[in-house]
């Protein structure tokens, strides 16, 4: 009888021990699901912001159909998601090799600037850096994602 009990109590450790690594897996996961989507969230919201610039007349403090002199106000730049940078003269096809470095990187004028200026810019690169985890496991990776705003809309794309 002691024995059986003894392999039950075993067993029960073993059960709870499993429960628990596979909780902590499910926390992280959705940690780094629910940051991925915040920073998609905030992008698509300052690309929207940039349509409203771009469609405003001078007059009320837009670009007349034009992106120059966008720029990101302080708060735009970072949140409790992450934090945002801009990227000019980039293209829509330029999305797949635009940010391959770490973002730690891509910070000091390496091209990426707080503000959209120059002659008639017609679209630029938006970069999200979150605060988790990214997908591919490597330390300092971030969640990231992007969008390239253009005239006719934003393009969304997950990198990390």
């Amino acid at each position: 009888m002691g024995q059986q009990q003894l392999l039950l109590i075993v067993l029960g450790v073993i059960i709870v021990g499993i429960a628990i690594a596979v909780g902590i897996s499910m926390f992280k996961s959705n940690a780094q699901s629910s940051n991925r989507d915040a920073i998609v969230n905030d992008l698509n919201n300052l690309a929207a912001q940039a349509q409203q610039y771009y469609r405003k007349p001078v007059s009320m403090g837009g670009g007349a159909q034009k992106f120059d002199g966008f720029g990101l106000s302080a708060a735009d730049t970072g949140n409790g998601n992450g934090s945002y940078f801009l990227k000019q003269g980039a293209t829509a096809a330029s999305m797949d090799n635009a940010w391959v470095a770490a973002p730690s990187r891509h910070l000091g004028g390496n091209g990426f600037d707080t503000l959209v200026a120059g002659a008639n810019v017609q679209g630029f690169l938006i970069l999200g850096v979150g605060t988790e985890a990214g997908n591919d496991g490597t330390a300092g990776h971030n969640v990231e994602a992007e969008a390239f705003v253009s005239p006719t809309g934003p393009q969304v794309k997950i990198l990390n």
